[in-house]
């Protein structure tokens, strides 16, 4: 599996930022494809999210990143 770890901060309060990790269950994935779709998975969960606001994101196999 792949995953999008993206680094989001509070738009209220800048500094306020947490790690949210979405993923990718089709195995055939590739990173640079999760880069490609994985802004579109990151703009559909700012429409649930809309006091967040994205700083970055990268992709990589699930569980890769510590989970915060």
């Amino acid at each position: 599996m792949i995953e999008v770890v993206a680094i989001v901060c509070s738009i209220q309060v800048p500094n306020r930022c947490k790690d949210v990790h979405l993923s990718f269950a089709a195995e055939s994935v590739t990173p640079q494809q999760c880069m490609m779709y994985g802004q579109a998975e990151l703009a559909k969960w700012t429409v649930g999210n809309p006091d967040w606001q994205i700083r970055k994101f990268t992709c990589g196999r699930s569980g890769r990143y510590a989970k915060a």
